[in-house]
């Protein structure tokens, strides 16, 4: 398995980057490689989401768990592995949080493929996390 962590501290609360999260139609305000994204169905588990990165063929990412607002991970299918996404809102002192993008790649070829393609796919997390709680922050 191949796994990225990255994370950033934050004054937005949970609602707010929740709010954020769940307007799948507005996430290329805060992340700048997505050129296009729509969704079916509503932000839960079990919905699809077609996100196509900037430049690139679409990406089919499925929704397998959602705890507003707290939590949300996303899996995409790619050559016999399953890139899952966690990405979480951890709560800190005071009124700060922690929001917390987890990538891990499993499956065949994880150890390998997913070395390679893992760090490229998630780059862009500090700018993307940075962006989000900007905006959350607004």
């Amino acid at each position: 398995m191949w796994t990225n962590e990255q994370s950033i501290d934050t004054a937005a609360s949970r609602e707010a980057i929740w709010r954020l999260w769940s307007d799948v139609g507005g996430w290329p305000v805060w992340n700048a490689d997505i050129e296009h994204i729509e969704i079916s169905g509503p932000f839960a588990a079990g919905s699809t989401i077609s996100m196509t990165p900037v430049g690139q063929d679409p990406v089919a990412l499925r929704i397998v768990e959602t705890v507003e607002p707290h939590l949300f991970v996303d899996e995409a299918e790619f050559a016999e592995m399953v890139v899952r996404t966690v990405h979480r809102v951890e709560p800190l002192e005071g009124d700060r949080n922690r929001v917390v993008y987890r990538m891990e790649i499993s499956g065949p070829g994880a150890d390998t493929v997913g070395a390679e393609i893992g760090p490229q796919i998630s780059a862009d997390f500090p700018e993307t996390l940075t962006a989000l709680v900007q905006q959350a922050e607004r």
